[in-house]
């Protein structure tokens, strides 16, 4: 019998056993997934709690009734892969042995990294939203923000979902709008990076719409500490960005049970063959989702395609095969931008994002880098696909690798036909 353990019931580990119990004989095969507990968050939900878009209980379910019958589920933490001896043992003393390894174990946010950012303010005028309880205290604390300086806050990348803060930022200008402060509030979006987003021609459009909703930006900011007494961000090159409601995105990083194993990178992320998703130290190990190093958003799509690539890679690694599946990093991201209108996004490692039609070249029905209601009503529509599509491995009508028909590929074009 050989053995298949998956550390992580999330998004890219949930795909994958649902998608290889079918695919691996139950009688030669005993797939383990474990976790640390029973609660399947629906991530890209904690965008719309604080604006009250969505309730808590719209965007959880139980780990075990995502997971197919044949696959064992165990709660627990874990403490350190021993990849030599092929064993995993968990905090409470417990030990797994394994042929095959997946890490999917994600990336979290770490506001214990940054200096200030869990002091006194933490939770009262510091607030996140990538985390469940952090997305709820951040809606009770809006019901009570009517004036004042508003600031979202990137720490540093790579991040999970890398266009949440700009649709963060487009939600919270149009929920002022709607309730009639929108003129006591300035709004501020601080980044690292030296624009709105990490593509050029997507950056420049985005960049654009802060724009036109009077959000400033301070860009190449890269965070030393927060003054947590006067309320203000400091940067390394001792630039001040003072605050009266702080949004930020802490520092995300990987399981600490990686780094305890000597897997991960300074981030805690598993190096891999960015084409295979397979450990560049160890043959039978791989890492899949956040969890890996690959230079592609943190974004439930990219679990998604990349997972398609792996299943039938290591349908093949198994049957002692050569693995023939190229991941491409491709990656589709909708952004909601408030009004009840969205952009979509479609790029790879090697094309960023630029303007067309997805999926269908010339009929969409969705429209790329440009904001449509049908872009808003796919983001809507993307939690039902999520719980009875997606996790569950069943077939999409999506192309696995990034097509570049239907997409406007010339630069001086794209600039043009998007603003």
């Amino acid at each position: 019998m050989k053995r298949l353990l998956v550390l992580g019931a999330g998004t890219a580990g949930t795909m994958i056993v649902n998608r290889l119990r079918r695919r691996l004989d139950p009688d030669r095969w005993d797939i383990t997934v474990v976790d640390h507990d029973d609660v399947h968050p629906y991530q890209p939900g904690y965008l719309f709690l604080p604006f009250g878009t969505y309730s808590p209980d719209k965007i959880t379910r139980s780990r075990h009734a995502c997971l197919p019958d044949g696959v064992n589920f165990v709660i627990g933490d874990v403490d350190r892969i021993d990849a030599p001896t092929n064993r995993v043992t968990l905090v409470d003393g417990r030990t797994m042995v394994y042929d095959y390894l997946v890490i999917a174990s994600g990336t979290t946010p770490r506001p214990d990294q940054t200096p200030g950012m869990l002091g006194a303010e933490w939770r009262r005028s510091i607030f996140d939203f990538y985390t469940f309880d952090g997305a709820k205290a951040l809606a009770q604390a809006l019901q009570t923000f009517d004036h004042g300086r508003l600031v979202v806050h990137i720490t540093d990348m790579p991040i999970k979902c890398p266009v949440a803060p700009l649709e963060f930022a487009f939600l919270a200008d149009a929920w002022l709008q709607e309730r009639g402060m929108r003129d006591r509030v300035e709004m501020v979006y601080v980044t690292p990076l030296p624009g709105a987003f990490t593509k050029p021609i997507a950056s420049a459009r985005l960049g654009s719409m802060l724009d036109e909703r009077k959000i400033a930006v301070e860009s190449d900011f890269m965070v030393e500490r927060i003054d947590v007494e006067n309320k203000a961000l400091i940067s390394y090159d001792e630039r001040e960005v003072p605050f009266d409601l702080l949004v930020t995105i802490p520092l995300n990083m990987g399981a600490d049970f990686v780094a305890r194993s000597g897997l991960g990178d300074e981030l805690n992320y598993v190096p891999v063959d960015k084409h295979t998703l397979q450990s560049k130290a160890y043959a039978n190990i791989f890492a899949v989702g956040d969890a890996s190093d690959i230079p592609a958003s943190k974004a439930g799509s990219v679990a998604h395609f990349s997972v398609e690539i792996f299943a039938d890679n290591f349908c093949q690694l198994v049957a002692g095969k050569p693995m023939s599946g190229s991941f491409d990093g491709h990656a589709n991201c909708f952004i909601e931008s408030g009004n009840g209108k969205g952009l979509l996004i479609d790029f790879n490692y090697d094309t960023e994002p630029l303007p067309g039609k997805y999926p269908l070249p010339l009929v969409g029905p969705l429209d790329l880098l440009k904001e449509t209601r049908a872009n808003h009503l796919g983001k809507l529509a993307f939690r039902w696909i999520y719980w009875n599509v997606l996790l569950p491995g069943r077939p999409m009508p999506l192309p696995t690798h990034m097509s570049l028909v239907g997409k406007t590929t010339n630069k001086t074009t794209a600039k043009a036909t998007t603003k």
